[in-house]
């Protein structure tokens, strides 16, 4: 093999791993659900806070291994619209009690997460707000459409939870 032909194979290489790097750093893709919940923000954060209970209400987030406070590493068991169960490790990056819950994980330019749960005082009730970057090269691959129904549908149980916990026990 000669020379220059050694320069270009590496020259090619070289080109297709830049390729790589920029798309794992500029792929992102966005979710967003928010709604009102007609209660205080601190029955709605007490109800989030509460993971044991989550297998009792939580179609999407249906188990939590480990406790919310920032630093910790927490597994949640995410339920995908096939049923399946996937487990997903993170790291609570902030806690801020009423407020905000933020996490995030996954392999640095494969796949990457920042969700958070954002809890705003709103006439009558309380705005939550789920938001959630992804990114990394995985985002070429993956059909992740499901994932803003399925906050929606985690937000709506969240607010039925809350109004079920306020009503009087016979």
């Amino acid at each position: 093999m000669s020379l220059s032909l050694l320069k270009w194979g590496v020259a090619a290489i070289a080109l297709v791993l830049v390729i790589l790097a920029a798309a794992m750093l500029i792929l992102r893709k966005h979710f967003h659900a928010e709604m009102t919940i007609l209660a205080p923000p601190e029955a709605v954060w007490a109800v989030l806070m509460d993971t044991q209970a989550y297998p009792q209400w939580n179609p999407v987030f249906v188990a939590v291994e480990g406790d919310y406070a920032e630093g910790n590493k927490v597994v949640t068991k995410v339920r995908d619209p096939n049923g399946a169960t996937l487990s997903i490790g993170s790291r609570v990056k902030t806690l801020l009690p009423n407020e905000k819950l933020r996490q995030t994980g996954g392999l640095f330019g494969i796949i990457t997460f920042d969700h958070s749960w954002r809890l705003k005082p709103a006439p009558g009730g309380t705005r939550i707000v789920q938001h959630e970057i992804d990114r990394g090269i995985a985002l070429l691959f993956m059909d992740l459409n499901w994932i803003e129904p399925a906050y929606a549908a985690a937000n709506e149980a969240l607010a039925e939870r809350v109004r079920a916990l306020a009503q009087p026990q016979p």
